[in-house]
């Protein structure tokens, strides 16, 4: 029995396997960024694995040289080998994922490195069969006249070390550092070796970039006090469950008081958090999406009773509820394919909450995904019309509702009103798209957009010879705040060629100090010009009549709230009577707003009304429409 390769202990690839199973432990237990490079990795730990046990059975086998047939050792040798070259294969495969070549690129590097794979298997064969490499004589004595191992060892470093510097601009700088820091460690280790005639290691040296590539690249730590993972986490799950087909469910909790301001989550809090993610369900991931949102993913199939389970866990939180006392929103979301494609289960909850009262739980519909995707459409929209600046927009129409001139007996005024034509879903009505573009920022193009219109058509209204005293834009305080307002009304105004007095503006009044003032200042630099303003919406929930003796308002418009009220109550009705009194008194006109019937009109006109407005005379109608209301001058 010859004794082969002294300098060899398998110490450096026990080692490694045991490595390789805690990477297995870690990658079961934790949450793993599981991309498609990912998936390579777990090809790599497999091979580093086989390597490192095929490597110990051909030491063993070489010890036992004449009592077993040449061509099992050769077997495991070129195993040890294959695996050695698999895994250096499968390096380049990972590294190419991250860079996002494109296909020509992609295709090549993945052809070098399989031709490279090839040449060195037949390379290996050959060098058993012509004696040029290792191989076992007729005395049984293994020779080794020459080693294919370092040539593909540098080849492979020298095309991913290529790869990565070449495209480096497409990955973190840190990232890079460290996978050549743990390339170079490992080649240190092999030099070592070779000089000290030693092959323990060699094996142990491809688990130095495994580590550096699960640490620098797919770990998601857990949060040491709740338990949560990352945003970027989530987005993963998604992603590998719309992969797998995985159905699941969202269950979200949202607390506002910590989604602002850095604050922590009390011990208390956390306690109770941890206890909700392991008690009710098996295997559930929680994932902290903003500082306050938190949403916990169960995987359907390994519960089973989920429906059950919810409803406990709902009870439950209902039941330790009272203990804390902190605002929240719960929503419940089943796996959705839009939503999993889009990757948009985050933004559907947010739009959930956007609709949500404090303190309720709400379990989300299929029409609920309708009405978030026609939703982000809208959006969409606004921020396209918004972009491109075009005064004309088709998308934004002007309508209008004529208002009657008591004391003229006619209709000489009017209030414009926003409306969309969006391609895909046809008309859109202020309710659906304001509140979106206020939140967008899109208002203010909106705005300008119908403010343009309107003057435009009053230009033609007048060419026309029509009798057009004012028509009025509905302005917010989004509009009102931005320092260029004055400017932009008043050019508009000019560049359209009219009388500022035939454009009116209506503002709501503000319950905001800073806003009051704004709109004060706004007033007061305008008015001078002729332009008009209105009072919107009096009458809803907030009148501070000191303030508004403060502004110069030329009309009030009295909300259809008050006109309802005045008619099923003769207090509220001496009330509304005396108000609209008081404003005509100091020289306000006023309008009431819902007219509807005779007996609307009729009351209103014994309540100091000016102008009269609603369905009973028109519902909002394209601006193009006023001609059958307006009158001709004569």
């Amino acid at each position: 029995m010859i004794t082969y390769f002294q300098d060899y202990t398998p110490v450096g690839d026990v080692l490694t396997m045991a490595l390789c199973m805690v990477f297995i432990v870690l990658i079961r237990t934790s949450y793993i960024n599981r991309t498609k490079a990912f998936n390579f990795l777990k090809v790599i730990i497999v091979l580093l694995f086989g390597s490192a046990m095929t490597n110990i059975i051909y030491h063993v086998l070489m010890n036992h040289i004449g009592s077993i047939p040449d061509v099992i050792i050769y077997f495991f040798r070129a195993a040890y080998h294959l695996c050695l070259f698999g895994m250096l294969l499968h390096y380049v495969y990972y590294m190419k994922e991250p860079l996002h070549l494109d296909e020509r690129h992609d295709k090549r590097y993945g052809i070098i490195g399989m031709v490279g794979f090839i040449v060195l298997c037949v390379a290996e064969v050959l060098g058993v069969v012509t004696h040029y490499g290792f191989y076992i004589d007729e005395n049984d004595t293994p020779h080794l006249s020459f080693s294919i191992f370092p040539f593909a060892y540098i080849f492979y470093i020298g095309l991913v070390g290529y790869v990565l510097i070449k495209y480096r601009e497409r990955v973190f700088k840190q990232i890079i550092q460290g996978i050549f820091t743990t390339i170079g460690v490992s080649m240190l280790i092999i030099c070592l070796q070779q000089i000290h005639g030693q092959s323990s290691f060699t094996v142990a040296t491809f688990t130095f970039p495994v580590i550096a590539l699960l640490y620098l690249v797919h770990s998601t730590p857990y949060d040491m006090e709740s338990g949560a993972l990352s945003v970027k986490a989530f987005v993963d799950y998604i992603r590998t469950g719309h992969h797998k087909k995985r159905e699941f469910l969202l269950m979200s909790l949202y607390l506002p008081e910590f989604d602002s301001g850095g604050r922590s989550y009390p011990a208390e809090v956390l306690s109770t958090i941890r206890y909700f993610v392991v008690s009710f369900y098996k295997d559930a991931n929680l994932f902290q999406i903003s500082g306050g949102h938190l949403i916990l993913a169960i995987d359907c199939k390994k519960n089973p009773d989920f429906i059950a389970q919810t409803d406990r866990m709902v009870g439950e939180f209902n039941r330790v509820y009272p203990l804390y006392q902190r605002d929240y929103k719960i929503v419940g979301v089943k796996s959705d394919e839009r939503l999993s494609v889009n990757r948009d289960y985050a933004n559907f909850i947010d739009y959930i909450h956007s609709k949500m009262p404090l303190n309720s739980i709400y379990k989300s519909m299929k029409n609920d995904v309708d009405d978030f995707y026609k939703y982000k459409y809208i959006q969409t929209q606004l921020e396209d019309i918004a972009k491109r600046k075009d005064l004309n927009d088709e998308r934004v129409e002007v309508y209008c509702q004529p208002v009657f001139n008591i004391k003229k007996g006619i209709y000489d005024t009017a209030e414009a009103l926003m409306r969309l034509r969006l391609p895909e879903i046809g008309m859109v009505f202020p309710d659906q798209f304001i509140p979106i573009a206020e939140q967008s920022g899109c208002i203010k193009m909106l705005t300008h957009i119908i403010l343009n219109k309107t003057c435009s058509h009053i230009k033609d209204l007048i060419e026309n010879g029509y009798n057009v005293r004012r028509i009025s834009v509905n302005f917010t305080i989004f509009d009102v705040r931005e320092n260029d307002f004055c400017t932009m009304v008043e050019k508009t105004i000019r560049d359209n060629d009219i009388a500022y007095d035939q454009i009116a503006i209506e503002i709501t009044e503000s319950q905001n100090e800073l806003d009051f003032e704004v709109i004060k200042e706004r007033i007061n630099e305008l008015k001078d010009s002729g332009i008009k303003f209105y009072l919107d919406d009096f009458g809803t929930g907030y009148s501070n009549f000191e303030r508004i003796m403060e502004l110069p308002f030329d009309i009030i418009k009295f909300d259809r709230s008050l006109v309802i009220a005045s008619s099923n109550d003769e207090k509220m009705r001496d009330m509304v009577s005396h108000l609209a009194k008081m404003f005509s008194d100091m020289n306000y006109s006023v309008l009431y707003e819902g007219i509807e019937d005779e007996a609307d009109e009729e009351r209103c006109k014994s309540m100091s009304a000016k102008y009269l407005q609603g369905y009973k005379y028109s519902k909002p109608i394209p601006i193009d429409q006023l001609i059958e209301y307006f009158e001709k001058t004569s």
